[in-house]
C-alpha cells in the first residue's frame, strides 16, 4: 500500500515544482522568440560596431565620391547615391538611430502607458474615469495625421520631437491592456492584505502589483517598439525628419528624391525598407512569442510520447 502511495506522489511533485529559469527555457523552446531574438541581438551587433560590418574604404557613410549613381560592384556592394556615397555603408550606419528611436519611444510609451493604466486601474473612482476618458480619445484619433501634424510643427527635423511624439501617440492601446489586467488583480488576498498592514498606494502598486504583470509590460514595450519603427520610417520617408541624419526611413527618403528606381538601383531603395521590415519582424516574433509564454492558453499543444 505504501509503494502505491509513494508511486502515485511522484506525478504531483513534478507537476507543482517550478524549475528555475523557466522563463530563459521557455525562451529557448520557442520557435517565434528564438527567431525574433536572433535578429534583434544581429540588429545591436549593428548599431554597436558598425565599422565592423564595413569594409575600411567606406568607414565614413557621408563620404561624398566620385562616381555617383552607380549600380552594385565589388567596390560598393549595393551600389552609390547621387553624391556617391556607399549605399551598404550608409545602411550600416542607419541602424543605430532607428534601434534608438524604436528602444526609447517604445520604452517611454511603456511607461506611460503603465502609469496611466495601473493608476487608473487601482484608484477608481474619479481617477479611473478621468484617466479612461483619456485613453479613449488618445485611442480614436487619428494617429498617423495627428503624427504629420505635431511634427511638421513642434520642430520639423529634430529627432527628439519625433520620439516624443511617437510616445504621446503610443500609449494608449497598452495603458487599455495595463487597465484590464491591474482591474483583475484589485481585489486579490496580497492586495487586500497590504492594505490592511497600511502600506501606501505607490507602494503596492510598484512593489505588490507590477512585478505580477511583466510579461504584459514586455509585450506592450515590443509592440510599442513595432510601432515606432514603422511610424518613424514613415515620417522620415515623408520628409519630416533630418535630410542629413542616418536613418533607414532617411535613406528611404533620397532613394524616391533621387530616383533610385528610374536609374536601375532597386538596392538602393529596397536594402532599407527590408532592414526596416526585419526588424518589425524581430520584434513582432518576440512581441508573439511573450504571448504564447504568458498565456498558457495560447501554448501549442505538444505530444507526449506515451511511457512504456
Amino acid at each position: 500500500m505504501s509503494a502505491v502511495v509513494a508511486g502515485a506522489s511522484a506525478p504531483v511533485a513534478s507537476v507543482t515544482r517550478r524549475p528555475r529559469g523557466g522563463l530563459f527555457r521557455a525562451i529557448l523552446r520557442n520557435r517565434k522568440a528564438m527567431v525574433g531574438a536572433v535578429l534583434l541581438f544581429l540588429f545591436i551587433l549593428l548599431a554597436a560596431f558598425p565599422g565592423l560590418f564595413v569594409p575600411g574604404a567606406h568607414h565614413d557613410p557621408q563620404a561624398i565620391g566620385d562616381l555617383p549613381l552607380q549600380k552594385p560592384s565589388g567596390a560598393h556592394w549595393l551600389g552609390t547615391t547621387g553624391l556617391g556615397q556607399d549605399v551598404y555603408a550608409q545602411l550600416i550606419y542607419s541602424t543605430r538611430e532607428s534601434l534608438v528611436i524604436a528602444v526609447v519611444a517604445g520604452l517611454g510609451a511603456t511607461i506611460l502607458s503603465v502609469i496611466i493604466g495601473v493608476s487608473a486601474a487601482y484608484l477608481g473612482g474619479f481617477a479611473d474615469d478621468g484617466l479612461s476618458m483619456l485613453t479613449d480619445i488618445f485611442l480614436v484619433l487619428p494617429t498617423f495625421p495627428l503624427i504629420i501634424v505635431l511634427a511638421t510643427y513642434a520642430g520639423k527635423g529634430n529627432l527628439t520631437v519625433i520620439i516624443i511624439v511617437l510616445i504621446l501617440t503610443g500609449w494608449s492601446y497598452g495603458a487599455r491592456q495595463m487597465r484590464a489586467q491591474a482591474l483583475s488583480l484589485r481585489n486579490r488576498d496580497f492586495l487586500e492584505s497590504a492594505r490592511v498592514r497600511g502600506e501606501r498606494s505607490s507602494y503596492i502598486i510598484v512593489v505588490e502589483v507590477l512585478p505580477t504583470m511583466i510579461s504584459l509590460i514586455v509585450a506592450n514595450f515590443l509592440g510599442a517598439a513595432l510601432y515606432s519603427v514603422l511610424t518613424a520610417a514613415g515620417l522620415q520617408f515623408l520628409g519630416l525628419g533630418d535630410p542629413s541624419s542616418l536613418s533607414w526611413g532617411t535613406m528611404l527618403y533620397w532613394a524616391q528624391n533621387q530616383g533610385a528606381l528610374v536609374n536601375g538601383l532597386p538596392a538602393w531603395a529596397l536594402s532599407p525598407g527590408l532592414a526596416v521590415a526585419l526588424l518589425g519582424v524581430s520584434f513582432a516574433l518576440l512581441n508573439y512569442a511573450f504571448d504564447e509564454i504568458s498565456n498558457p492558453a495560447l501554448r501549442p499543444v505538444r505530444r507526449r510520447r506515451a511511457k512504456s
